[in-house]
Parts: C-alpha cells; structure tokens; sequence
C-alpha cells in the first residue's frame, strides 16, 4: 500500500480532486411549509425551497482539493476551491480583526453624567456585576481603571505609601493567596492593559505562582529571563519554563525582542546540553553561572564526540520544546489558550524507554519527532530515496492547485544559508508556517552555533509576521530526531495559529483539516509583511 503523503519521490506535490455531481433520493414524508418573515414589498416569503418534491440532482458542486499531509500521522487538508478562489485575489484578507477593547468606566460615567448619577456609582456596580461580564472586562478591556478596580475586588492587594501595589495579602493557613474570584483574577493579569506595578505585583514576581525554583537565568541590556524548573509537572520527569523576567513585561509579540528570543533559547540549548553532559559524565564548570555562546558550543561538539563512542543510547536521549502564546478565556469559563500572555518557552528531557505494568517488560517513550523518524523510514524502504532531499525539492519547485502557471506560486517566505521559513502545502492549521534546517539537522545537538543562531532569527521572524497578521493565540511545537540517531531527519519547528471562527471540532479530530485558502497566497501575504519587519529588526 502507497504511503499517504503528498511528496512524491519526484519533488512533485500529489494531490486529488474531488469533482462532486450526484443524486439524493428523498425519503421525506411530509412538507411543513412556513413563513419565514417578508420581503421588502410586503411578499411573504416561505420555505419551499427546504421541502423538495422529487429526488435531489447535484449538478457541479463546490470543487475540493484533498491534500494528504506531507507527513501521513498529521492527516489531510480539504481546500474548498470556491473560498479560496474568493480570497485569492484579496490578500487584505489575510489579517485578522484586532482585539475589541473599550472602556467600562467611561461608558459608566457618560450614562451616569447624562443621568445626573453620582460620580461613584462606577465603584458600586463593579460590586455588582455578574462574573461573565467581570470577565470580559477583564478580557478586553483597554483602560486601566477597569482593570485597577477589577485587581482591588478580585484579590486582596497590599500597598505602600503612594497606594501603589506591592505584593498580595497571603493566607496564614497555608500560604496561598487571597483571590476571590480566580477566574477573572487570571484573566486580568494577562490583559496588558494592566499597568504594570499590578502585573508584578499579582503574577510577575518571582514566587508569586508558587516555589517553583529559578535554576537558569539570562540578562543583556536589553532582556532578562529566568529559567524556572517545574518540578512536579505534567511531563515525566519534569520540565523548564523560560519565561520573561518580572523587570523585562513582554506581553505581545510588537515588544518582543530577538535578543529575548536569543535569551530563551539559549537556556533551551544550555539546559540540553547540560542534561546530555551530565549523563556521559563530562565535566562542566558552570555552577552559579550562565554558560558563554563559546563555551556552550565547545560543550556540544565533545557531547557529539562521546555519543558516537556509545554502544547504547542513553537514558534521555530525547527532548520537546513548546510555547504557547496568547491567553484568554470566554465568559462561560472556557479557556481558550495558553497559561499566560508573558511571553515564555518550555521544555523538557524525554527518555528512550520506560518501564511498564507488565512482566518488568519496557515500551519506548513517546516523542513526537519518533512519528517522523518512523515516516521518513518507510518513504526510504518504499521509493530508495530520502524523504527530505525530495520535500524540500517538491516546496522549491511548487505549483499551484489551482492554476500551475499564473498567480504566486511560492511556498517559501523567508530562507537563507542555513534555514527556510515555508508554509506547508498541506495547513494543519489554516495559518500553519515551518521551520526546516536546509541542511540534515535533526535537533539542536546537531545545530552549531550559525545554524542555533538561524533558528532563532527564523522564529522571530515567523512569530513577528504572524503577529503582523492580528494572530493573537499560536501553539509552536519542535519535531525532532533524537540525541545520537543517524539518520538524515530534520528539525521541523512548527507554528500553529489558532482562528477564531475555528475552534476545532469533529473534522479535525478526524485530522480533517478545513482550509478557505490556498498555500501559495497566504505565503505571499506573509512575505508582503516581511521587508518591514527586517529593516526594523536586523538593520
């Protein structure tokens, strides 16, 4: 049986097309005719349309491209050719609504005023106000008097002499804080319209969200960022969370920085690198103290040299690495992304096995990057040829769905020497970009200190034209080889926006991905975002 991928061992993109003409038999019993209002003349206008008499003729449906993912484990893309035919020519399109803010206490005191209410009735109604509403103040409100007097009512605050906020009032019981409404207190402190003093205050502050130790640190002039360890995780054996320090607030992608950037992943690469040292017994001086880039690659190099020494894999020999921007919750208490809008990665050391129930026996431990490794395995035994060398082939040389020679054909938004920044032909998400080393590395102990440093350019780059673009909630997650491996995988760092009108549903728990557009133009949406973005960063 063919593997299901659209990368033929040609450097083609396979697709199939659905042409749809058909015929329903109508098994109804009965009309139930009904007016639905009127029209404008006075007319009635009624539902005959929905009560068919014969059987239904389908003529020339909506075309649909059915686009296998490039790895088959990730399913398929279904484009609807009529909304992408519509959107094609309107790249404006690509962008989404920014963020409603508003101000509750100035719609107050304009109702009040008009009224001849008193002027503190802005005070009492908070006091009043169901929570739903509370949290869509919370939420989407930009003036920082709603949400100072939100901060005062959801928790308890201590102040100094200026009435300026300096910490929470603690429980003597057992140490927690006192918060009385912690739905809407989570949601304000992700809003960055609270001004600052109260987002260190209530959540910045080292300590302030529990004891979770600092155990990694990087400070420039122009960012700061700890590394946390939380220890008793949701990952096996724990995870690190590199987050933007209380003194460097950083709560869109327009303040981010690339040093800040350069920051987290240098704690990603210097904890890695400092696990796999640690297992082979090499000794590191680094105690109290940030690893230098030099040092750090110096490290990497002699890790490679004792992994090909090994005859067994180590007991880690894998990793992940996530970040979830963006936060915010609904009304109704659904939470619809992330932990927290301070900008911040994780990650995490996976083992090779672990043991399990049964008979003292092992299975191997899951790393989504296995999933590729196992792909690009069988693609090799079944077409002779490596699966990469032929995908990037198929991006560099691709065509449109819908028209081959007219119209953006470029998938690729961004490359250099050592990286391309691409939208994949298949989307998993409707705004899904790539990161793809050039070259055969499969994960960061195979990067050296050029290709570290491209990576870090190309998420920045990504995460600023997605941000461009009004993209508010994004999930990025890295596939990787693991430590050791010989193959010729590489790293896939992936960026998935989250839309608003599509919060997933039963296609997609099927892997059916539902696409309005075609790859070719949402690239070049992105690249018209690009020259701005590189004359600010990197001039």
């Amino acid at each position: 049986m063919p593997i299901r991928t659209c990368v033929s061992p040609e450097g083609q993109f396979v697709y199939g097309i659905h042409y749809p003409s058909y015929t329903v038999d109508n098994l109804r019993q009965r009309d139930d005719i009904q007016s639905l209002g009127t029209f404008s003349n006075g007319a009635v206008n009624e539902n005959h349309s929905n009560f068919p008499e014969a059987n239904v003729h389908i003529h020339n449906a909506d075309m649909i491209y059915e686009i296998p993912n490039a790895f088959p484990f990730k399913g398929t893309t279904y484009i609807q050719k009529r909304w992408a035919d519509q959107k094609k020519s309107r790249l404006s399109d690509f962008t989404l609504k920014k963020k409603i803010s508003f101000s509750w206490t100035k719609t107050v005191d304009h109702w009040a005023k008009d009224l001849s209410i008193p002027d503190n009735i802005n005070e009492q109604l908070f006091t009043y106000l169901p929570e739903p509403i509370l949290l869509t103040i919370a939420s989407t409100s930009s003036d920082p008097n709603d949400l100072i007097q939100l901060a005062k009512q959801v928790c308890e605050l201590t102040f100094d002499t200026h009435n300026q906020p300096i910490g929470l009032k603690y429980q003597e019981s057992n140490g927690q804080p006192v918060i009385y409404q912690p739905v809407v207190f989570e949601t304000l402190v992700n809003n960055p319209h609270l001004p600052d003093n109260y987002k260190i205050a209530m959540v910045l502050r080292p300590g302030v969200q529990g004891k979770s130790p600092v155990v990694g640190e990087y400070s420039s002039a122009n960012s700061h960022v700890y590394e946390y360890l939380r220890a008793n995780s949701y990952i096996p054996w724990g995870h690190y969370a590199a987050n933007m320090a209380h003194d460097t607030i950083r709560y869109d992608i327009e303040s981010l920085k690339m040093d800040d950037i350069k920051g987290m992943r240098h704690l990603y690469y210097q904890r890695t690198y400092v696990h796999l040292a640690k297992q082979l017994q090499i000794p590191i001086n680094a105690h109290r103290k940030t690893i230098s880039y030099d040092d750090l690659e110096s490290l990497r190099i002699l890790i490679l040299k004792e992994l090909k020494e090994l005859s067994d894999p180590l007991v880690f020999n894998s990793n992940l690495w996530g970040w979830n921007f963006g936060f915010d919750y609904a009304p109704n208490h659904y939470r619809l992304h992330a932990s927290h809008q301070q900008i911040h990665q994780q990650y995490a050391m996976i083992p090779n096995k672990i043991q399990t129930n049964v008979n003292n026996t092992c299975i191997n431990s899951y790393a989504c990057g296995d999933l590729v490794t196992d792909f690009i395995t069988d693609y090799h035994q079944q077409y002779g040829c490596s699966f990469f060398d032929t995908y990037e082939k198929a991006i560099q040389n691709n065509r449109r769905i819908d028209d081959p020679d007219h119209g953006p054909r470029e998938l690729i938004i961004y490359s250099d020497e050592y990286i391309m920044i691409y939208v994949p032909k298949a989307q998993t998400s409707q705004w899904e970009i790539q990161i793809m080393p050039t070259s055969a590395v499969g994960n960061i102990l195979e990067a050296d200190q050029s290709m570290r440093d491209a990576l870090d350019r190309g998420i920045y780059i990504t995460s600023k034209i997605l941000s461009a673009l009004n993209a508010r909630l994004i999930t990025h997650i890295e596939y990787a080889s693991r430590f050791g491996a010989s193959s010729d995988q590489r790293l896939i760092i992936v960026f998935l926006p989250r839309m608003p009108e599509s919060p997933g549903a039963f296609s997609e728990s099927q892997l059916r991905w539902i696409n309005g557009h075609y790859p070719e133009d949402f690239a070049q949406a992105c690249r018209l975002k690009l020259p701005d973005i590189l004359d600010r960063s990197f001039s």
